[in-house]
């Protein structure tokens, strides 16, 4: 599904992303772990196209670059950002960029109810998203990236700032969709919580530090959580 060959990322004097080499497949939960500024969001803005790398390659499906026209409709994307209008309701809010996306009339009309059923929102459908908590902003955030139905979904830190029960929501749904053959790509902070990843990376200074199983690099550093398991894998490098 996605291919990366000796990506680096420099912002001036800083290197966010180094020579990076990676191979995600498809169908998988693909966790992107490390603490805030460890490159995460970089690697996913140019894996969406977003921003342009210094140096490298980006190849995804195994034959299109990030800003090929043939990648904007399978590829959906939740930024960190409230990237939303809060003047308009959340049905208009996924309707909208359904419509970016080239839906119309009833499929977009039935693809938008099927979208509100997953996020549990159906009842808040005409609420005008000022009015809305934090964690419904996110689920309307979610329902964004979904609309256009994506076989690759990348979610940048989903669960920041929400409760620890929308926390557990929102990885019920990735394996929910995963079960309905999307990939996901997901980055959090909350490492302990990825371990309900497929496979995961832990990214430091913009470099693979360790990536493998969940389980499997837990019984590498002799963990009994992820995070212990991510802090002695730094403490060794």
């Amino acid at each position: 599904m996605l291919k990366i060959e000796g990506l680096t990322k420099r912002f001036g004097k800083l290197t966010a992303i180094d020579n990076l080499n990676l191979n995600i497949p498809e169908g998988l939960k693909f966790g992107l772990l490390g603490p805030n500024g460890s490159g995460k969001t970089t690697l996913l803005r140019m894996i969406t196209g977003l921003i342009e790398p210094t140096h490298g390659k980006i190849t995804l499906f195994g034959k299109w670059t990030p800003t090929s026209r043939m990648i904007r409709r399978r590829v959906g994307y939740m930024p960190q950002q409230t990237a939303v209008y809060p003047g308009l309701t959340v049905s208009e809010n996924i309707r909208f960029f359904g419509r970016i996306y080239g839906l119309s009339g009833r499929p977009l009309e039935d693809r938008l109810n099927d979208i509100l059923e997953l996020v549990e929102l159906g009842d808040k459908k005409k609420e005008v998203l000022s009015n809305l908590s934090g964690g419904m902003v996110r689920r309307v955030l979610l329902a964004t990236a979904l609309i256009h139905n994506p076989p690759l979904l990348i979610l940048d830190e989903p669960t920041a700032g929400v409760d620890p029960v929308l926390r557990l929501k929102f990885w019920d749904w990735v394996d929910l969709l995963v079960k309905q053959g999307v990939s996901i790509i997901i980055t959090t902070h909350h490492i302990s919580e990825a371990e309900r990843s497929d496979q995961v990376v832990f990214l430091r200074e913009g470099k693979i530090i360790q990536q493998g199983k969940p389980f499997d690099i837990m019984k590498r550093f002799q963990a009994n959580n992820l995070e212990a398991a991510f802090v002695r894998s730094t403490n060794l490098k």
